[in-house]
């Protein structure tokens, strides 16, 4: 699974928004600049995130949006879907996005890639984004940490 931009860019918005809730509300400039994000770009996004009832958008000069939920209530499964469509990595596993493939019936990897898929699907889905923001950033130390066999192909 790869998240797209347009999933990475909402996430990046929607966790400004979880460090501020409560607060005033944040321009759409200002989110754009923290989160290194095109500001054409996030307008559309944040249209998107209204649209599902996760922000709301204050009018006037002092305006700007602010999160319509409490962040314990938005999960990162459902914003994924929402953007991506899916979570599964390959399609004839996927339950929205699903495609046959002519060796369904003989195929031994893909039990692997249901496991991989049912194990990402729980994991976002019991992942709110104030359990996410109570977390600390990964380091590069965490990234380059050999897992797996020798870790190659990670």
């Amino acid at each position: 699974m790869q998240l797209s931009k347009k999933t990475d860019y909402a996430l990046r918005a929607l966790f400004t928004l979880v460090e501020h809730y409560g607060g005033v509300p944040i321009p759409i400039r200002e989110l754009a600049r923290r989160n290194d994000v095109p500001k054409p770009f996030l307008e559309h996004i944040m249209l998107d995130l209204k649209k599902m009832g996760w922000v709301e958008s204050m009018p006037g000069k002092q305006g700007g949006y602010v999160l319509a939920r409490p962040p314990a209530k938005i999960t990162m499964g459902e914003v994924v879907r929402y953007f991506d469509g899916y979570l599964a990595p390959i399609a004839c596993v996927s339950m929205t996005n699903y495609e046959r493939c002519s060796q369904e019936t003989v195929c031994r990897f893909r039990r692997v890639l249901l496991d991989a898929r049912n194990y990402v699907a729980t994991l976002m889905d019991r992942t709110n984004l104030a359990m996410v923001v109570k977390g600390s950033p990964v380091g590069t130390g965490e990234v380059f940490t050999l897992q797996g066999v020798d870790g190659e192909g990670i």
